[in-house]
Protein backbone atom coordinates (compact mmCIF):
# COMPACT_ATOMS: atom_id res chain seq x y z
CA UNK A 1 0.00 0.00 0.00
CA UNK A 2 0.90 3.64 -0.81
CA UNK A 3 0.35 6.91 1.22
CA UNK A 4 -1.79 8.16 -0.78
CA UNK A 5 -4.21 4.74 -0.35
CA UNK A 6 -4.72 5.22 3.28
CA UNK A 7 -7.03 7.34 2.77
CA UNK A 8 -8.91 5.66 -0.10
CA UNK A 9 -11.46 7.77 -2.12
CA UNK A 10 -9.86 10.88 -1.25
CA UNK A 11 -10.93 13.79 -3.82
CA UNK A 12 -9.63 16.67 -2.10
CA UNK A 13 -7.22 19.32 -3.85
CA UNK A 14 -5.07 21.16 -1.62
CA UNK A 15 -5.41 24.24 -3.99
CA UNK A 16 -9.00 23.97 -5.15
CA UNK A 17 -10.99 27.59 -5.15
CA UNK A 18 -7.55 29.01 -5.99
CA UNK A 19 -7.48 30.85 -9.65
CA UNK A 20 -3.91 31.10 -11.22
CA UNK A 21 -3.50 33.23 -14.32
CA UNK A 22 -0.31 32.08 -16.26
CA UNK A 23 1.55 34.18 -18.74
CA UNK A 24 4.48 31.81 -18.63
CA UNK A 25 6.04 30.11 -21.89
CA UNK A 26 8.54 27.10 -22.66
CA UNK A 27 9.41 25.54 -19.73
CA UNK A 28 9.76 26.85 -15.98
CA UNK A 29 6.81 28.73 -15.36
CA UNK A 30 4.68 26.12 -17.18
CA UNK A 31 5.87 23.49 -15.54
CA UNK A 32 5.21 26.10 -11.71
CA UNK A 33 1.89 26.38 -13.27
CA UNK A 34 1.54 22.69 -14.01
CA UNK A 35 2.03 22.02 -10.08
CA UNK A 36 -0.49 24.40 -9.21
CA UNK A 37 -2.99 22.61 -11.61
CA UNK A 38 -2.08 19.32 -10.10
CA UNK A 39 -2.69 20.98 -6.72
CA UNK A 40 -6.38 21.55 -7.83
CA UNK A 41 -5.73 25.20 -8.69
CA UNK A 42 -7.56 26.82 -11.44
CA UNK A 43 -4.80 27.51 -14.01
CA UNK A 44 -5.86 29.75 -17.05
CA UNK A 45 -2.86 29.90 -19.66
CA UNK A 46 -2.78 32.92 -21.47
CA UNK A 47 -1.87 32.74 -25.15
CA UNK A 48 -1.13 34.95 -28.19
CA UNK A 49 -3.46 34.03 -31.23
CA UNK A 50 -0.32 31.61 -32.37
CA UNK A 51 -0.05 29.29 -29.10
CA UNK A 52 2.66 29.56 -27.47
CA UNK A 53 6.17 28.26 -28.80
CA UNK A 54 6.07 24.74 -27.10
CA UNK A 55 2.74 23.83 -28.47
CA UNK A 56 4.83 22.78 -31.83
CA UNK A 57 7.74 21.22 -30.16
CA UNK A 58 8.11 17.40 -30.77
CA UNK A 59 6.71 14.80 -30.24
CA UNK A 60 4.11 15.88 -32.45
CA UNK A 61 0.63 14.03 -33.43
CA UNK A 62 -2.36 15.19 -35.50
CA UNK A 63 -0.37 18.77 -34.74
CA UNK A 64 -0.35 18.51 -30.71
CA UNK A 65 2.70 18.16 -28.80
CA UNK A 66 2.65 16.20 -26.15
CA UNK A 67 5.64 17.94 -24.16
CA UNK A 68 3.31 21.31 -24.36
CA UNK A 69 0.81 18.86 -23.11
CA UNK A 70 3.10 17.34 -19.93
CA UNK A 71 3.56 21.02 -19.20
CA UNK A 72 -0.11 22.34 -19.35
CA UNK A 73 -2.93 19.23 -18.57
CA UNK A 74 -4.91 20.73 -16.85
CA UNK A 75 -4.92 24.20 -17.69
CA UNK A 76 -7.57 26.51 -19.18
CA UNK A 77 -6.29 28.00 -22.35
CA UNK A 78 -7.46 31.92 -23.22
CA UNK A 79 -6.04 34.01 -26.23
CA UNK A 80 -5.45 37.73 -25.70
CA UNK A 81 -3.84 40.62 -27.51
CA UNK A 82 -1.48 41.41 -24.49
CA UNK A 83 -0.56 44.85 -26.34
CA UNK A 84 -4.18 45.91 -27.21
CA UNK A 85 -6.06 47.59 -24.58
CA UNK A 86 -9.02 45.35 -25.38
CA UNK A 87 -6.80 42.41 -24.23
CA UNK A 88 -5.09 44.60 -21.66
CA UNK A 89 -8.41 45.12 -19.65
CA UNK A 90 -9.65 41.78 -19.56
CA UNK A 91 -6.25 40.90 -18.00
CA UNK A 92 -7.18 43.52 -15.39
CA UNK A 93 -10.56 42.32 -14.47
CA UNK A 94 -9.05 38.32 -15.03
CA UNK A 95 -6.57 39.89 -12.59
CA UNK A 96 -9.18 41.46 -9.66
CA UNK A 97 -10.64 37.73 -9.49
CA UNK A 98 -7.39 36.06 -9.22
CA UNK A 99 -5.28 34.89 -6.54
CA UNK A 100 -1.85 34.19 -8.31
CA UNK A 101 -0.07 35.02 -11.62
CA UNK A 102 2.52 33.49 -12.84
CA UNK A 103 5.22 34.93 -15.24
CA UNK A 104 8.48 34.53 -17.27
CA UNK A 105 8.69 37.50 -19.69
CA UNK A 106 12.05 39.37 -19.74
CA UNK A 107 12.11 41.70 -16.68
CA UNK A 108 10.41 45.05 -18.07
CA UNK A 109 8.28 43.46 -20.61
CA UNK A 110 5.11 43.18 -17.79
CA UNK A 111 5.94 46.65 -16.75
CA UNK A 112 5.67 48.35 -20.53
CA UNK A 113 2.34 46.43 -20.83
CA UNK A 114 1.36 48.27 -17.37
CA UNK A 115 0.74 44.46 -16.20
CA UNK A 116 3.31 44.50 -13.80
CA UNK A 117 2.67 43.81 -9.82
CA UNK A 118 2.95 47.59 -9.21
CA UNK A 119 0.09 47.86 -11.66
CA UNK A 120 -1.90 45.09 -10.75
CA UNK A 121 -1.81 45.31 -6.69
CA UNK A 122 -4.52 48.25 -6.87
CA UNK A 123 -7.10 46.00 -8.14
CA UNK A 124 -6.05 43.10 -6.17
CA UNK A 125 -3.98 43.07 -3.27
CA UNK A 126 -4.46 39.72 -2.48
CA UNK A 127 -2.72 38.75 -5.39
CA UNK A 128 0.64 36.81 -5.52
CA UNK A 129 2.41 37.97 -8.06
CA UNK A 130 5.56 35.33 -9.08
CA UNK A 131 8.11 36.55 -11.71
CA UNK A 132 10.51 33.88 -13.10
CA UNK A 133 13.93 35.04 -15.09
CA UNK A 134 16.86 34.39 -16.04
CA UNK A 135 19.02 36.70 -13.58
CA UNK A 136 16.03 38.42 -11.56
CA UNK A 137 14.28 41.64 -11.40
CA UNK A 138 17.05 43.77 -11.01
CA UNK A 139 20.86 44.12 -10.89
CA UNK A 140 22.94 44.98 -14.36
CA UNK A 141 21.97 41.37 -15.75
CA UNK A 142 18.11 41.43 -15.34
CA UNK A 143 17.68 42.31 -19.07
CA UNK A 144 19.90 39.46 -20.29
CA UNK A 145 18.21 37.04 -22.61
CA UNK A 146 18.38 33.63 -20.94
CA UNK A 147 17.22 30.15 -21.33
CA UNK A 148 18.36 26.89 -19.19
CA UNK A 149 21.70 25.74 -21.34
CA UNK A 150 22.41 29.57 -20.66
CA UNK A 151 21.96 29.29 -16.92
CA UNK A 152 23.60 26.32 -17.02
CA UNK A 153 26.89 27.68 -18.38
CA UNK A 154 26.22 31.14 -16.36
CA UNK A 155 26.28 29.40 -12.95
CA UNK A 156 28.95 27.17 -13.10
CA UNK A 157 27.23 24.46 -13.82
CA UNK A 158 28.74 23.11 -16.52
CA UNK A 159 31.86 23.57 -15.98
CA UNK A 160 31.72 21.82 -11.89
CA UNK A 161 30.10 18.93 -14.37
CA UNK A 162 33.24 19.19 -16.87
CA UNK A 163 35.45 18.82 -13.49
CA UNK A 164 34.22 15.07 -12.78
CA UNK A 165 34.65 13.75 -16.22
CA UNK A 166 38.77 12.69 -16.18
CA UNK A 167 40.62 13.87 -19.34
CA UNK A 168 37.42 16.06 -20.96
CA UNK A 169 38.55 19.82 -21.37
CA UNK A 170 35.23 20.82 -23.30
CA UNK A 171 31.89 21.32 -22.04
CA UNK A 172 29.54 18.65 -22.40
CA UNK A 173 26.36 19.70 -24.65
CA UNK A 174 23.34 19.61 -22.22
CA UNK A 175 19.80 18.55 -23.50
CA UNK A 176 18.45 17.90 -20.24
CA UNK A 177 16.98 21.38 -18.64
CA UNK A 178 17.55 21.16 -15.29
CA UNK A 179 17.42 25.55 -14.90
CA UNK A 180 13.67 25.69 -15.83
CA UNK A 181 12.75 22.44 -13.95
CA UNK A 182 14.26 23.61 -10.60
CA UNK A 183 13.67 27.22 -10.91
CA UNK A 184 10.00 26.39 -11.86
CA UNK A 185 9.75 23.91 -8.45
CA UNK A 186 11.00 27.05 -6.96
CA UNK A 187 8.59 29.36 -7.74
CA UNK A 188 6.06 26.55 -7.09
CA UNK A 189 7.38 26.69 -3.36
CA UNK A 190 7.85 30.26 -2.63
CA UNK A 191 3.82 30.47 -4.43
CA UNK A 192 3.11 28.05 -1.46
CA UNK A 193 4.85 30.06 0.96
CA UNK A 194 2.68 33.16 0.14
CA UNK A 195 -0.74 31.98 0.48
CA UNK A 196 0.15 31.08 4.03
CA UNK A 197 1.53 34.40 4.71
CA UNK A 198 -1.58 35.86 3.16
CA UNK A 199 -3.63 33.28 5.51
CA UNK A 200 -2.41 35.79 7.87
CA UNK A 201 -1.99 38.98 6.73
CA UNK A 202 -4.91 39.60 3.54
CA UNK A 203 -2.34 40.41 1.16
CA UNK A 204 -0.44 39.63 -1.75
CA UNK A 205 2.93 40.22 -2.75
CA UNK A 206 5.54 39.99 -5.36
CA UNK A 207 7.94 36.88 -5.70
CA UNK A 208 11.12 37.47 -8.21
CA UNK A 209 12.57 34.01 -8.61
CA UNK A 210 16.20 33.97 -10.41
CA UNK A 211 17.09 30.80 -12.15
CA UNK A 212 20.74 31.63 -11.60
CA UNK A 213 20.55 31.21 -8.41
CA UNK A 214 17.72 28.39 -8.27
CA UNK A 215 20.87 26.67 -10.74
CA UNK A 216 23.74 27.38 -8.34
CA UNK A 217 21.77 25.57 -5.39
CA UNK A 218 21.99 22.46 -7.12
CA UNK A 219 26.32 23.43 -6.77
CA UNK A 220 26.22 22.26 -3.05
CA UNK A 221 29.77 20.72 -2.19
CA UNK A 222 31.11 23.30 -5.30
CA UNK A 223 29.67 26.36 -3.80
CA UNK A 224 31.84 25.77 -1.04
CA UNK A 225 35.12 24.84 -2.10
CA UNK A 226 35.34 27.41 -4.60
CA UNK A 227 35.18 29.35 -1.62
CA UNK A 228 37.93 26.90 0.58
CA UNK A 229 40.34 24.99 -1.12
CA UNK A 230 39.69 21.10 -0.85
CA UNK A 231 42.05 19.07 -2.87
CA UNK A 232 39.82 16.35 -4.93
CA UNK A 233 39.96 13.22 -5.05
CA UNK A 234 42.28 11.18 -7.81
CA UNK A 235 39.52 9.83 -9.26
CA UNK A 236 35.59 10.88 -9.49
CA UNK A 237 34.65 9.31 -5.96
CA UNK A 238 31.06 8.42 -7.90
CA UNK A 239 30.85 7.04 -11.76
CA UNK A 240 30.32 3.82 -13.62
CA UNK A 241 31.79 0.82 -12.19
CA UNK A 242 32.71 -1.89 -15.23
CA UNK A 243 30.66 -5.22 -14.72
CA UNK A 244 31.40 -8.08 -17.34
CA UNK A 245 28.40 -6.56 -19.72
CA UNK A 246 27.73 -2.96 -18.55
CA UNK A 247 28.50 -0.68 -15.78
CA UNK A 248 26.52 -0.04 -12.39
CA UNK A 249 26.47 3.26 -9.98
CA UNK A 250 27.57 2.05 -6.58
CA UNK A 251 27.62 4.78 -3.74
CA UNK A 252 30.22 4.42 -1.00
CA UNK A 253 28.84 7.65 1.31
CA UNK A 254 29.09 6.06 5.07
CA UNK A 255 31.01 3.89 6.71
CA UNK A 256 28.82 1.24 7.36
CA UNK A 257 28.03 1.35 3.07
CA UNK A 258 32.15 0.98 2.53
CA UNK A 259 32.20 -1.83 5.13
CA UNK A 260 29.65 -3.87 3.63
CA UNK A 261 30.99 -2.66 -0.02
CA UNK A 262 34.71 -4.30 1.46
CA UNK A 263 33.07 -7.47 2.67
CA UNK A 264 31.15 -8.27 -0.56
CA UNK A 265 34.21 -7.81 -3.09
CA UNK A 266 36.02 -10.13 -0.44
CA UNK A 267 38.24 -7.61 1.11
CA UNK A 268 37.76 -7.42 4.80
CA UNK A 269 40.74 -6.64 5.54
CA UNK A 270 40.63 -3.69 3.77
CA UNK A 271 38.42 -2.37 6.02
CA UNK A 272 41.17 -1.54 8.94
CA UNK A 273 44.11 -0.82 6.21
CA UNK A 274 45.48 2.71 6.72
CA UNK A 275 44.68 3.44 2.83
CA UNK A 276 41.21 3.01 3.37
CA UNK A 277 40.47 2.81 6.89
CA UNK A 278 38.67 6.28 7.26
CA UNK A 279 37.14 8.75 4.99
CA UNK A 280 40.15 11.18 4.38
CA UNK A 281 42.47 8.10 3.78
CA UNK A 282 40.16 6.40 1.33
CA UNK A 283 39.41 10.19 -0.30
CA UNK A 284 43.39 10.00 -0.92
CA UNK A 285 43.24 6.17 -2.18
CA UNK A 286 39.98 6.50 -4.46
CA UNK A 287 41.67 5.39 -7.63
CA UNK A 288 42.80 1.63 -5.79
CA UNK A 289 39.66 1.17 -3.98
CA UNK A 290 37.75 1.17 -6.65
CA UNK A 291 40.23 -1.10 -8.53
CA UNK A 292 39.71 -3.51 -6.36
CA UNK A 293 35.63 -2.93 -6.54
CA UNK A 294 36.11 -3.90 -10.27
CA UNK A 295 38.24 -6.34 -10.15
CA UNK A 296 35.25 -8.10 -8.38
CA UNK A 297 32.95 -6.38 -10.23
CA UNK A 298 33.81 -7.15 -13.86
CA UNK A 299 33.68 -11.02 -13.04
CA UNK A 300 29.47 -10.28 -12.81
CA UNK A 301 26.60 -9.77 -15.27
CA UNK A 302 25.25 -6.07 -13.82
CA UNK A 303 21.83 -8.09 -12.72
CA UNK A 304 24.15 -10.18 -10.48
CA UNK A 305 26.30 -7.66 -9.14
CA UNK A 306 23.18 -5.41 -8.33
CA UNK A 307 21.53 -8.82 -6.35
CA UNK A 308 24.75 -8.86 -4.04
CA UNK A 309 25.17 -5.39 -3.71
CA UNK A 310 21.29 -4.76 -3.07
CA UNK A 311 21.20 -7.72 -0.56
CA UNK A 312 24.40 -6.13 1.48
CA UNK A 313 22.33 -2.92 1.74
CA UNK A 314 24.91 -1.66 -0.58
CA UNK A 315 23.44 1.76 -2.84
CA UNK A 316 23.47 0.77 -6.66
CA UNK A 317 21.87 0.89 -9.79
CA UNK A 318 22.30 -0.02 -13.42
CA UNK A 319 22.34 2.85 -15.82
CA UNK A 320 19.10 3.01 -17.63
CA UNK A 321 17.57 4.92 -20.19
CA UNK A 322 14.67 6.79 -19.52
CA UNK A 323 12.30 4.09 -21.53
CA UNK A 324 13.80 1.81 -19.04
CA UNK A 325 13.08 4.00 -15.57
CA UNK A 326 9.50 4.17 -16.98
CA UNK A 327 9.15 0.88 -16.84
CA UNK A 328 10.19 0.07 -13.16
CA UNK A 329 7.84 -2.25 -11.59
CA UNK A 330 8.37 0.58 -8.60
CA UNK A 331 6.93 3.57 -10.35
CA UNK A 332 3.65 1.52 -11.21
CA UNK A 333 3.45 0.52 -7.65
CA UNK A 334 3.42 4.51 -7.05
CA UNK A 335 0.70 5.13 -10.04
CA UNK A 336 3.90 7.58 -10.76
CA UNK A 337 2.35 8.14 -14.18
CA UNK A 338 -1.16 9.22 -15.67
CA UNK A 339 -2.87 9.27 -18.77
CA UNK A 340 -3.86 12.16 -20.36
CA UNK A 341 -5.43 12.93 -23.65
CA UNK A 342 -5.49 15.84 -26.55
CA UNK A 343 -6.64 16.33 -30.11
CA UNK A 344 -3.70 13.98 -31.08
CA UNK A 345 -4.99 11.12 -28.65
CA UNK A 346 -3.63 9.62 -25.30
CA UNK A 347 -0.06 9.79 -23.84
CA UNK A 348 1.71 9.59 -20.62
CA UNK A 349 2.44 12.55 -18.25
CA UNK A 350 4.37 12.21 -15.09
CA UNK A 351 2.64 12.99 -12.09
CA UNK A 352 4.12 15.39 -8.99
CA UNK A 353 6.89 13.45 -7.17
CA UNK A 354 4.87 13.56 -3.43
CA UNK A 355 1.75 11.88 -1.92
CA UNK A 356 -0.92 13.16 0.09
CA UNK A 357 -3.05 10.87 2.73
CA UNK A 358 -5.68 13.96 2.81
CA UNK A 359 -5.17 15.38 -1.00
CA UNK A 360 -5.29 14.28 -4.67
CA UNK A 361 -1.84 15.47 -6.29
CA UNK A 362 -3.12 13.52 -9.70
CA UNK A 363 -3.13 15.80 -13.00
CA UNK A 364 -6.16 16.40 -15.06
CA UNK A 365 -7.15 14.57 -18.31
CA UNK A 366 -7.25 16.48 -20.67
CA UNK A 367 -4.96 19.42 -22.65
CA UNK A 368 -6.94 22.55 -23.44
CA UNK A 369 -6.67 23.62 -27.72
CA UNK A 370 -5.74 27.03 -27.94
CA UNK A 371 -8.40 29.77 -27.23
CA UNK A 372 -11.08 26.80 -25.76
CA UNK A 373 -12.30 29.34 -22.97
CA UNK A 374 -11.69 32.37 -24.55
CA UNK A 375 -15.08 32.94 -24.78
CA UNK A 376 -16.79 31.47 -21.33
CA UNK A 377 -14.12 33.48 -19.79
CA UNK A 378 -14.38 37.10 -21.35
CA UNK A 379 -18.11 36.39 -20.87
CA UNK A 380 -17.62 36.24 -16.97
CA UNK A 381 -15.85 39.19 -16.57
CA UNK A 382 -18.10 41.13 -19.06
CA UNK A 383 -16.25 41.67 -21.81
CA UNK A 384 -17.66 39.14 -24.71
CA UNK A 385 -17.19 40.31 -27.95
CA UNK A 386 -18.26 39.14 -31.61
CA UNK A 387 -14.45 38.77 -32.63
CA UNK A 388 -13.43 35.45 -33.49
CA UNK A 389 -11.73 33.02 -31.41
CA UNK A 390 -9.15 30.97 -32.49
CA UNK A 391 -9.85 27.10 -31.23
CA UNK A 392 -9.82 23.33 -32.25
CA UNK A 393 -6.65 22.24 -34.29
CA UNK A 394 -6.85 25.17 -36.97
CA UNK A 395 -4.85 27.37 -33.83
CA UNK A 396 -2.82 24.39 -33.15
CA UNK A 397 0.68 24.67 -35.60
CA UNK A 398 3.24 22.33 -36.65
Amino acid sequence: MQLADKHEGTTTKAFAGLRVLDFSTTIAGPHCARMLADMGAEVIKIETDGGETMRTRPPLRKGCSTVFGQLNVGKKSVVLDLKSEDGKEAVRRLAATADILVENFRPGVMRRLQLDYDSLRPVNPRLIYCSISGYGQSGPSAELPAYAPVIHAASGYDMAHLAYQPGRNRPDYCGIYHADVVTGTYGFGAIASALYQRSVTGLGQHIDVSMLESMLSLTLTELQTSQFAVKPPPRPMFGPTETANGYVMITVASEKTFQALMGVIGRSEWISDPRFSDYGARRENWVEMMDGVEAWSRRLATDACLAVLGAAGVPASAYRTVAEALADPQLAHRKALSEVRDEGGSFRVLNLPFRMTGADTTPAKTIAVLGEHTDVLRDEIGLLTDAPIPTGKTAVQG
